[in-house]
């Protein structure tokens, strides 16, 4: 082959190179992202039907933290806390002045405020990345149910026009769109009452968040939620993490209804004494 024409050639693969780059980088600057090869409802959309779990330590501290002993001493390394990296980017959660103290005092209190310990509904975006599943339950152009193995949370992600929230909740209200094959969900209406995790982290009644579901193939989403409250932070910032699509035998979403669980922590106090009764939490507590 002439040189010439070798030369001729590579101009032209560097300029399709060039081409499809700009063409990624235009999709993402206009919040879409490049066509993947993923499973599709009958209007086109990435069909996220199915079981989908987070894989991590998110739960116990969306930020960088060492392994520590459990709050009971007596099971020992059972419920200990697992070390993690953290999931927030820059590792940095903003807030301001007034709310690093009741983070850390949150913290040092966690086994009796954390909302999970009660079986309160867990919120988002916490809902997402507790280690429990989660289902999808999606049908082309409509509504797209959210169903949580935990505590039988579920919420609904409205697709159409959506009224502004009438009373603020744990799980609020969702809105749904989609921006190429990404979902995006702006959630607004909550209450104060749930937390991000259990080290403490917490947000007032003006959170608003915004998440995005990406699928980067079949059985893998890039899951962001974008954190914002004028009232304890001093700026948004952002969480990311994989879910990934369960594909056990059998694999369904069973039932964790835990307010049976806390009827004793909670209510037990109220019930008329006999003098027969065992002291309840007997054994040590210690935390951290």
């Amino acid at each position: 082959m002439p040189n010439w024409m070798k030369g001729v050639l590579v101009a032209l693969a560097s300029a399709a190179l060039a081409l499809a780059a700009s063409q990624t980088m235009r999709s993402q600057a206009e919040g879409q992202t490049p066509a993947v090869s993923v499973p599709r409802t009958a209007d086109g959309k990435p069909d996220l039907n199915g079981i989908w779990q987070a894989i991590g330590t998110a739960n116990w501290n969306l930020q960088d933290h060492q392994a520590r002993t459990g709050p009971v001493l007596e099971l020992g390394a059972t419920f200990a806390i697992p070390a993690g990296q953290g999931v927030v980017e820059g590792n940095d959660i903003p807030y301001q002045a007034w709310a690093v103290a009741k983070q850390k005092e949150n913290y040092d209190n966690w086994l009796t405020r954390d909302p999970e310990v009660k079986c309160y509904l867990p919120g988002v975006p916490r809902a997402t990345y507790m280690p429990y599943p989660f289902q999808i339950v999606q049908t082309g152009g409509n509504d797209i149910l959210m169903a949580y193995e935990y505590a039988s949370a579920s919420r609904v992600i409205r697709m159409g026009k959506v009224e502004p929230p009438p009373v603020d909740t744990w799980m609020g209200q969702s809105a749904g769109r989609w921006e190429g094959d990404t979902l995006v969900v702006d959630v607004t209406g909550f209450n104060d009452q749930t937390w991000f995790d259990r080290a403490g982290n917490f947000h007032s009644e003006a959170l608003h968040v915004v998440e995005r579901f990406t699928p980067v193939h079949a059985d893998l989403v890039d899951y962001q939620a974008t954190i914002e409250d004028s009232k304890v932070f001093t700026r948004p910032w952002t969480l990311r993490m994989p879910l990934y699509r369960r594909h056990d035998r059998n694999v369904q979403l069973l039932e964790f209804k835990c307010v049976e669980f806390v009827e004793e922590l909670m209510y037990g106090h109220l019930r008329k004494k006999t003098g027969d009764e065992k002291p309840f939490g007997a054994a040590r507590l210690r935390w951290p």
